[in-house]
């Protein structure tokens, strides 16, 4: 099953807060998006690994994604090796997808950097021949890298290369997110709280998006980072 985009993510919500409302533009016009998480978040101080596997599924069928799949690597302490990108290589092999989404390059949260890492050294590793991987049946995979790895934003304003107008979709990312109810701020809730549980940060996820859209002159925006140069085929493809 070949996609068009692959978003991955060191914990389930990291996806919705960072790329909800471009995943769901994708969506929108008929591009097939997969999703990875690489752990259950199982060290987050709120809810649990059982009752956040069953938010990100609600939040995976509110953005329409084609899969969901968690690698079980654990929270806090996946490191970026071999053993962890042969197994994220072959997902990029089963899926290739031509983007991909993944971790800001620097952020609050340790695994946020270490997922990043990991995910980009994964897609260069996936592109080399020597490098055997199978699939479920035992089949040996072919090489692919994907030709583009975007690094979505998260906890830090850090500055984007580039900008992607979501106008129209803030609500379908809001709802996406909120579907992790045990994770964000509910006036009745019971749980310790957290830097992502405040009113603050649930109101940021709008402002964000309400001043990176500001700034081109849009509705409501969601900003990237890139490894490498972003190219235009001509100066009318700048809005």
């Amino acid at each position: 099953m070949k996609i068009d985009i692959l978003a991955i993510g060191a914990h389930p919500d990291d996806i919705e807060l960072g790329a909800g409302a471009t995943l769901a533009k994708e969506i929108a016009q008929g591009r097939t998006v997969g999703i990875i998480d690489l752990t259950r978040g199982e060290l987050g101080t709120r809810g649990t690994a059982e009752t956040r596997d069953k938010e990100a599924e609600n939040a995976k069928k509110i953005l329409g994604a084609s899969f969901r799949i968690n690698m079980g690597f654990a929270d806090g302490f996946f490191i970026n090796d071999k053993e962890h990108q042969l197994k994220l290589i072959s997902q990029i092999r089963k899926y290739q997808p031509d983007i991909i989404l993944c971790n800001a390059f620097d952020d609050r949260h340790i695994d946020h950097p270490k997922a990043s890492d990991l995910t980009s050294h994964s897609c260069f590793l996936s592109g080399l021949q020597k490098i055997n991987t199978e699939d479920e049946k035992g089949v040996l995979q072919k090489p692919w890298r994907p030709s583009k790895v975007y690094h979505y934003m998260q906890w830090k304003n850090v500055e984007p290369d580039f900008v992607v107008d979501v106008s129209g979709y803030l609500d379908k990312k809001l709802e996406a997110v909120f579907a992790y109810k045990t994770q964000f701020h509910q006036r009745d809730s019971s749980e310790p709280i957290t830097p992502i549980s405040t009113t603050n940060f649930k109101d940021s996820i709008s402002y964000r998006a309400q001043d990176l859209g500001r700034l081109i002159g849009v509705e409501h925006a969601e900003g990237y980072n890139v490894e490498r140069y972003v190219a235009v085929k001509s100066l009318s493809d700048l809005i």
